[in-house]
């Protein structure tokens, strides 16, 4: 029965740095070299974007030695290279799972900021943008979580390096969060429903505090009010508008 080539390829590239450990022998030097030259191997791989063959390797080596201090090592690439391939489960998971088996350990930051990443909403795609779609029209799914890791990082590691991003990615999460729930309340209120309205701009208001759709929710509160007959609230409303966002 005839092996398919693409079959085969994956078993050669997969089997590479098995071939590596196995010439060692007995030979503990010549077998950490194996290790060594393998895990550059990987390394050069994900650096080159080739995220399968380095993520087959460093499976590899991680089956091998899974309690190793190489194998903590092996993690931190693993989530990374699953992140940028798109393998967002295993990103995540990978990213849970060292953080879980390794809670001071000083890269935990970096697992809390990867699994962060992977759960952040990027840019609008080629199609979106092509078709000019509105993305703040999108349930949010994962921004929440994103939102959620992203903080977690920053209250326990203010310091780290990847702070200041996360922050950074938390303002416009913050501001993509208020959106969508500016894009409900303006649903609701267009369709007659003033309290639903009301509730989801002061929620979103409150909760958003800081968010540039906050004048949007202070506008359809105040235009709920009106529909209500709550004119001093509606009046109320607008002078916090109007003060705080005099254009």
């Amino acid at each position: 029965m005839r092996l398919r080539f693409r079959q085969l390829r994956l078993l050669l590239v997969a089997a590479l740095p098995v071939a590596l450990f196995a010439c060692a022998g007995n030979d503990e030097q010549t077998e950490v070299q194996d290790i060594t030259a393998a895990f550059d191997l990987a390394r050069t791989a994900i650096a080159n974007g080739n995220y399968r063959k380095g993520i087959q390797i460093f499976e590899v080596i991680q089956a091998r030695y899974p309690f190793s201090d190489l194998a903590r090592q092996i993690q931190l690439e693993l989530m990374y290279a699953y992140y940028k391939s798109g393998r967002k489960e295993q990103a995540i998971e990978a990213a849970d799972t060292f953080i879980r088996e390794n809670p001071i350990h000083p890269q935990v930051d970096y697992a809390l900021y990867i699994k962060g990443l992977t759960y952040f909403e990027s840019a609008p795609g080629f199609l979106e943008r092509w078709f000019r779609k509105d993305t703040t029209r999108r349930p949010p799914m994962d921004v929440e979580l994103a939102y959620q890791s992203l903080r977690r990082l920053v209250e326990r590691f203010p310091g780290s390096q990847y702070a200041p991003d996360a922050e950074q990615r938390m303002v416009a999460i913050k501001n993509r969060l208020a959106d969508y729930e500016n894009h409900v309340a303006d649903y609701y209120l267009r369709r007659g429903a003033y309290v639903a309205a009301l509730n989801r701009a002061k929620g979103a208001l409150e909760k958003y505090n800081g968010a540039t759709g906050n004048a949007r929710s202070l506008d359809i509160m105040a235009r709920a009010y009106d529909e209500l007959g709550m004119t001093e609230l509606a009046a109320d409303t607008r002078r916090v508008l109007t003060e705080n966002f005099p254009q």
